[in-house]
């Protein structure tokens, strides 16, 4: 509630940068074999999908140590400075202890808890693969438009970096064979967590699944729309075709 109280934003605005209900799309996941690890803190606040090091001049007042790069200077660091289209969150800076203690109190636990559980999937299984989900503004995809068709999908691999082509494959093909148009890496290849634990030759693999928005969700009122029970049925087929993929007894033609 304090953060409200010190935003410039209203409670809708505020919330236009969030994966707003993406967990529940997904929650099913446990019941089909595979953990489910949600943000604890919303993106405005603090961005799991950012480096610790993503640090914005432009918004801490006492920062000396200055990392240079367009999601930082564009106002999306760890602690973001703006929400979509640029609105600014604060109306001055806000001070480096408080970057911090975001970072300990939510960051860091869930980034711990995440290398534990990719820890525990290469143990057991000899592999880990991590879909690490999102949703996407309507706004932002239309650059997408390769083939004139808007994606409703697209798979963030890093270009191949992150993640085996196999294993994406089988992922891209889930989607699509539920009628979904599924694009790779244009517009989203993958951001800190595809580029940090995405290591396909040490068994541990990553793609970043962004979903639009407008399928399932009234992005102006940021309320679930009639789609959203049907999206949700189509996305537990999908879980059921991926997480086999992290079974010891599934095995890739190419591995």
């Amino acid at each position: 509630m304090w953060f409200l109280k010190k935003t410039v934003l209203d409670d809708r605005a505020i919330r236009s940068s969030e994966d707003a209900f993406v967990d529940r799309l997904f929650e099913r996941a446990p019941h089909l074999g595979a953990p489910l690890l949600l943000a604890g803190a919303p993106r405005a606040f603090v961005d799991l999908n950012r480096s610790p090091e993503e640090l914005d001049p432009a918004l801490i007042a006492d920062l000396r140590k200055v990392v240079h790069n367009p999601r930082v200077a564009s106002g999306l660091g760890v602690v973001p400075r703006v929400v979509s289209n640029g609105r600014p969150i604060y109306r001055g800076k806000i001070m480096l202890d408080e970057v911090n203690a975001r970072i300990a109190r939510y960051w860091r636990p869930y980034h711990d808890k995440l290398q534990v559980l990719l820890d525990d999937a290469r143990h057991q299984f000899g592999r880990a693969i991590l879909v690490d989900c999102h949703s996407m503004p309507r706004e932002a995809i239309e650059s997408a438009r390769g083939s004139g068709h808007r994606p409703d999908v697209v798979l963030g691999d890093r270009f191949g970096a992150a993640a085996s082509s196999e294993i994406v494959d089988v992922i891209e093909s889930a989607f699509a064979s539920a009628g979904l148009r599924v694009t790779r890496n244009v517009p989203f290849a993958g951001a800190y967590i595809a580029q940090q634990y995405g290591r396909p030759t040490r068994g541990q693999h990553v793609i970043q699944v962004e979903i639009d928005r407008g399928l399932y969700m009234d992005e102006t009122q940021i309320t679930p729309n009639r789609n959203f029970t049907a999206l949700r049925r189509v996305i537990i087929g999908v879980m059921e075709e991926i997480v086999p993929l992290g079974r010891p007894e599934v095995r890739l033609a190419a591995e």
